[in-house]
């Protein structure tokens, strides 16, 4: 009898070990390439850092080391914005096959979100994009508006060696408070909560995956609010929503690898891995089955940089003839500078850098006053040639130009939002001037409390910025530029970007105190391309371009502006001393 029970339970566990099995899988997340596909960085003219060429070095080591069938590769968006590789693409050659898919094709990707620079390049663009990818562009709560349903992929089900894989793209909701309704026109954007809690019951009802997956393009900080949206809700996601495992996200452009505990007490690993594709996500997915059934999952990420590595040579050698047609592009001279412009100075009072945009501005709509910001932190126009490149570095976004009406009070509260948020209240000149993250910051390790591309400066007034007075209370505006007297209840014609004129930074909205709803109605007119392009085609009338410091406003007192501007430079530009 003993014999009997002592075979029956060997048979019992070697029956239980068949039927046991471990599926081991591999994701990697890439997102905010911003077409940094190639090492090379077209903008600046040099060897780029990053790269999808480095990327797929490393997907190869992966798909060689565990086989190509238990991974999986995503991105969660911002492709289509960035470098002049992808512009070439979007707005010069729109016959060919776009490069950007062909690359996404050629790699391999099973998913990728729309990012909000994805909709900035317009309907055009990603709809070609979408179309000619081979994998899905993912966007649960990106609604098209005829008929209610998501206009892009709301999720994708992945299968690997019996483990069912459902990946959710979601995008943050405040595309509306940064681009025309041309661009995105058709669609509305649902907040995330509450479309990711849809997603998972609908998912949990017909799909019934063994593992989620949030692919949002959306940071992690969700106090950073854009008017009424919560622009980065993707950790709030992961610890609200139940049923995701894995959270990869992105748009905020800032590394994060975190374990949560979502509401019903599971874990959820968070990861963003920055953008430039300078490093990647890699999540190792440990799944046990018995009977085809799931019990056991193990989950850990960690963010690998692959900066380092050499860029394919195979993929290289794919896209060489597409390298050198962009090369070609921004190669081309358009005018000349005699001088240096810099956005360093811009932070510190009046800039050549920030004056060029302004007055290239105003002469192009004619309005009476121009706002600009330095849109690229560090960037420099140099003495010479300037070519299509430098356009990227002048501006960098594809944003349109508009015209709009601002009351003179409006102009006023406009900059007191911009150089509230810009600069500190002072009494003494061993203060700082600018507004820090750190109380005590130091020298080549300083980063700015606020964005700088929230920092605009006006020209086609005179005034003075005085940093001993509060936030709100720091503005005297002297004068019209020509010395006409500047009236705080007459209306004036405005040259903004459309970002800030769809209410982007808040400056119109917190600052000037107008309605979202109501800045539609001010846009007197809006150019029908990308301001970068008619940025161009002036200094192409000109010929030349010299810097040059219109002097229309000014920091105060200089007693304790001077010694703070000379510290705070050090601090924030060590490299320029």
């Amino acid at each position: 009898m003993k014999n009997v029970l002592a075979v029956l339970l060997i048979m019992a566990s070697l029956t239980l070990a068949a039927s046991t099995r471990d599926i081991n899988l591999r994701i990697i997340h890439t997102t905010d390439v911003h077409g940094n596909f190639f090492p090379y960085d077209y903008i600046n003219r040099t060897d780029g850092s990053g790269s999808l060429a480095r990327v797929y070095s490393y997907i190869k080591e992966v798909r060689d080391s565990v086989g190509d069938e238990n991974v999986i590769l995503l991105d969660a968006g911002d492709i289509l914005q960035g470098q002049p590789t992808v512009y070439y693409y979007n707005f010069i050659d729109t016959i060919s096959p776009h490069v950007a898919a062909r690359v996404y094709n050629y790699m391999g990707y099973d998913a990728v979100t729309i990012g909000n620079h994805d909709i900035e390049t317009g309907h055009a663009v990603y709809d070609r994009f979408k179309d000619e990818l081979k994998m899905p562009v993912l966007g649960a709560n990106v609604i098209d508006s005829l008929n209610g349903r998501s206009y892009f992929e709301p999720y994708r089900i992945i299968e690997k060696g019996g483990v069912k894989i459902a990946v959710v793209g979601l995008l943050t909701p405040a595309v509306p408070a940064w681009l025309p309704e041309t661009l995105w026109s058709g669609l509305e954007f649902k907040a995330m909560e509450g479309c990711a809690a849809k997603m998972v019951e609908h998912l949990r009802q017909t799909e019934r995956p063994d593992v989620i997956i949030g692919l949002f393009h959306s940071g992690n900080d969700a106090s950073r609010r854009t008017g009424d949206f919560i622009e980065n809700a993707s950790y709030n996601v992961a610890r609200n929503v139940p049923g995701f495992d894995i959270i990869l996200t992105g748009h905020d452009h800032t590394r994060f690898n975190r374990v949560t505990t979502s509401a019903d007490g599971k874990p959820v690993v968070v990861m963003n891995p920055a953008n430039n594709a300078e490093a990647v996500s890699d999540v190792s997915v440990s799944v046990t089955l018995r009977d085809g059934k799931v019990v056991d999952k193990k989950i850990s990420g960690r963010i690998v940089n692959v900066d380092t590595l050499t860029p394919d040579e195979d993929f290289m050698a794919e896209f060489a003839m597409d390298c050198e047609r962009v090369k070609t592009f921004v190669d081309r001279v358009v005018g000349r500078s005699d001088g240096e412009f810099s956005t360093h100075d811009s932070y510190f009072g009046p800039s050549a850098f920030i004056d060029l945009l302004n007055d290239l501005q105003l002469a192009i709509t004619g309005a009476d006053i121009s706002f600009a910001a330095p849109l690229a932190f560090d960037a420099v126009i140099k003495e010479g040639d300037i070519r299509m490149s430098d356009m990227f570095n002048l501006y960098k976004y594809e944003n349109l130009l508009y015209t709009m009406e601002l009351t003179g009070r409006e102009i006023k509260d406009y900059l007191e939002e911009s150089y509230g948020i810009w600069t500190r209240q002072m009494s003494a000149g061993d203060e700082h001037i600018l507004l820090f993250a750190d109380e005590n910051p130091t020298v080549g390790n300083s980063r700015l409390k606020n964005a700088a591309y929230n920092f605009d400066a006006a020209a086609g007034i005179v005034y003075t910025v005085d940093v001993t007075r509060p936030h709100g209370e720091k503005i005297n505006i002297v004068s019209m530029a020509d010395g006409t007297a500047f009236d705080m209840e007459k209306t004036y014609r405005v040259a903004v970007n459309s970002y800030r004129g769809n209410g982007g930074g808040d400056l119109l909205t917190r600052g000037a105190g107008i309605d979202r709803e109501e800045l539609k109605k001010r846009v007197v007119r809006a150019t029908d391309k990308d301001l970068r392009y008619y940025l161009m085609k002036e200094i192409e009338r000109s010929g030349v371009i010299t810097p040059k410091v219109n002097g229309n406003w000014r920091f105060v007192p200089d007693d304790i502006v001077i010694p703070a501007i000379v510290n705070d430079r050090k601090i924030l530009f060590p490299k320029d001393n």
